[in-house]
Protein backbone atom coordinates (compact mmCIF):
# COMPACT_ATOMS: atom_id res chain seq x y z
CA UNK A 1 0.00 0.00 0.00
CA UNK A 2 2.38 2.95 -1.50
CA UNK A 3 1.06 6.43 -0.25
CA UNK A 4 1.02 9.30 -2.54
CA UNK A 5 2.23 12.07 -2.18
CA UNK A 6 -0.71 14.25 -2.71
CA UNK A 7 -2.49 12.29 0.03
CA UNK A 8 0.96 12.60 2.69
CA UNK A 9 0.89 16.26 2.21
CA UNK A 10 -2.78 16.77 2.78
CA UNK A 11 -2.08 15.53 6.30
CA UNK A 12 -0.81 17.62 9.92
CA UNK A 13 2.64 17.32 11.28
CA UNK A 14 1.21 14.86 13.74
CA UNK A 15 -0.84 12.78 11.48
CA UNK A 16 2.28 12.58 9.75
CA UNK A 17 4.20 11.74 12.72
CA UNK A 18 1.90 8.79 13.53
CA UNK A 19 1.84 7.49 10.62
CA UNK A 20 5.53 7.36 10.37
CA UNK A 21 5.35 5.37 13.84
CA UNK A 22 3.01 2.94 12.00
CA UNK A 23 5.57 2.56 9.73
CA UNK A 24 8.18 1.77 11.74
CA UNK A 25 6.29 -0.79 13.32
CA UNK A 26 5.03 -2.53 10.22
CA UNK A 27 8.95 -2.11 8.24
CA UNK A 28 10.45 -4.29 11.85
CA UNK A 29 7.71 -6.87 11.55
CA UNK A 30 8.36 -7.38 8.10
CA UNK A 31 11.77 -7.46 8.76
CA UNK A 32 11.13 -10.17 11.37
CA UNK A 33 9.10 -12.08 9.02
CA UNK A 34 11.83 -11.60 6.30
CA UNK A 35 14.24 -12.96 8.37
CA UNK A 36 11.53 -16.25 9.63
CA UNK A 37 11.14 -17.17 5.96
CA UNK A 38 7.41 -15.91 6.30
CA UNK A 39 7.60 -13.25 4.22
CA UNK A 40 5.63 -13.70 0.58
CA UNK A 41 6.27 -10.28 -0.82
CA UNK A 42 9.96 -9.02 -0.32
CA UNK A 43 9.02 -5.61 -2.52
CA UNK A 44 6.94 -4.40 0.89
CA UNK A 45 9.67 -4.25 2.48
CA UNK A 46 11.40 -1.57 0.17
CA UNK A 47 7.85 -0.10 -0.44
CA UNK A 48 7.11 0.84 3.36
CA UNK A 49 11.06 2.08 3.35
CA UNK A 50 9.95 4.55 0.62
CA UNK A 51 6.52 5.45 2.11
CA UNK A 52 8.99 6.45 5.28
CA UNK A 53 11.21 8.41 3.75
CA UNK A 54 8.00 10.31 2.00
CA UNK A 55 6.62 11.19 4.97
CA UNK A 56 10.25 12.33 6.58
CA UNK A 57 10.41 14.53 3.59
CA UNK A 58 7.02 15.80 4.13
CA UNK A 59 7.13 16.67 7.39
CA UNK A 60 11.09 18.51 6.97
CA UNK A 61 9.24 20.38 4.41
CA UNK A 62 6.53 22.00 6.85
CA UNK A 63 8.76 22.71 9.18
CA UNK A 64 11.02 24.83 7.30
CA UNK A 65 7.86 26.16 6.08
CA UNK A 66 6.64 27.55 8.91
Amino acid sequence: MMMKAKEIKNLSVEDLNKKLQELKKDLFMLRMQHATNQLDNPMRISATKKDIARIKTIIREKETNV
